[in-house]
């Protein structure tokens, strides 16, 4: 099969196509001929070694000391079971899936093998290959948390900065579907697509500071990690809590973080994911509650493409890799 490799850390050419064996379900596995995948920060972050404050020491660690553990990037994806091993029953060949390898990555292929009890589920229906493909990565990153951790009730008012890519425009519609009235932050050109996908105000950070705006809120989300809670203290609401997708590693050790007598709590532990979580954000697709927002589409042969346009940091929702049949 043709997959996307990589086997130095880099800029986006050492990402290079190349022949490798096609993979074999095992008994309890499902072969899935991938249709899309796509190119998130979490593939930038493996490629390029280009991590949060105070991270940068568990780079080669997590990802491989002298090189790439997994030469194939690509954290989820959507396609087509091809084969399942004799003991699989949740599944059968020719079903419509989408899956979420997450950090063991192996996305940016032909094909992927995943265990049938495992993150994949159906598609929905009425979603593209390429939108499925982009489900999973923003979706998980907040459903649980907005949803069960933080407890977003109808009437919250919630802050989202970074509201224009793959995680905050799914993080946008989540909250909203929730019930909270959503306000973006976010560049001028993107401030019209985060109000067509639910916000109910948006602010331009290249014109105004939503922590000098004199309004507040229940919930803070910060994607993009520019948004402390030394940043956000005056603009939290009695009780609030701040949601830190991407943040320092300070901020993981605790420091920084609100005295118990104020109330207000930062969040920034990673939420366990499981299947249920996939067929949820399926409903919610299904419903027309969440659609993950498609920025480009790229061949998989033109990787390294859409690995720079990711490296500008100006991607709106999500870059897909589509793969030809």
């Amino acid at each position: 099969m043709k997959a996307m490799t990589y086997h130095r850390y880099g800029p986006p050419d050492v990402v290079t196509m190349t022949e490798m064996p096609k993979p074999v379900a095992k008994s309890d596995e499902v072969l899935i001929r991938i249709r899309a995948t796509t190119v998130t920060s979490g593939d930038w972050r493996a490629r390029s070694l280009t991590l949060p404050p105070g991270f940068g020491f568990m780079g080669r660690l997590v990802f491989g000391l002298f090189g790439p553990r997994q030469p194939i990037l690509g954290t989820e994806l959507a396609g087509v079971v091809e084969a399942v091993g004799n003991e699989v029953t949740r599944f059968k060949v020719g079903d419509e899936v989408f899956a979420f390898p997450g950090a063991k990555y192996g996305s940016h292929a032909e094909y992927r093998t995943m265990p049938a009890n495992g993150l994949v589920a159906l598609k929905p229906a009425n979603l593209s290959f390429d939108e499925a493909a982009a489900l999973s990565f923003g979706g998980t990153t907040v459903l649980r948390p907005l949803r069960d951790r933080i407890g977003i009730k109808p009437g919250d008012k919630v802050l989202i900065v970074g509201a224009s890519g793959g995680v905050g425009t799914a993080a946008v519609q989540i909250a909203r579907h929730l019930g909270a009235e959503v306000t973006g932050v976010c560049s001028t050109g993107n401030v019209e697509l985060v109000r067509s996908i639910g916000a109910d105000s948006v602010i331009d950070y290249t014109k105004d500071d939503f922590a000098q705006s004199g309004r507040c809120w229940d919930v803070i989300v910060d994607t993009t990690g520019s948004a402390p809670f030394s940043r956000c203290e005056t603009v939290l609401r009695p009780g609030g809590r701040l949601l830190v997708v991407l943040g320092s590693f300070a901020t993981v050790l605790g420091i920084g973080r609100p005295a118990r007598a104020s109330g207000k709590t930062v969040i920034a532990e990673l939420a366990i994911i499981g299947i249920a979580d996939l067929v949820d954000l399926a409903e919610l697709a299904r419903t027309g509650a969440f659609r993950p927002v498609i920025d480009r589409s790229y061949p998989l042969a033109l990787a390294a493409e859409a690995h720079a346009y990711v490296d500008t940091g100006r991607k709106r929702g999500n870059v897909v890799l589509s793969v030809p049949q």
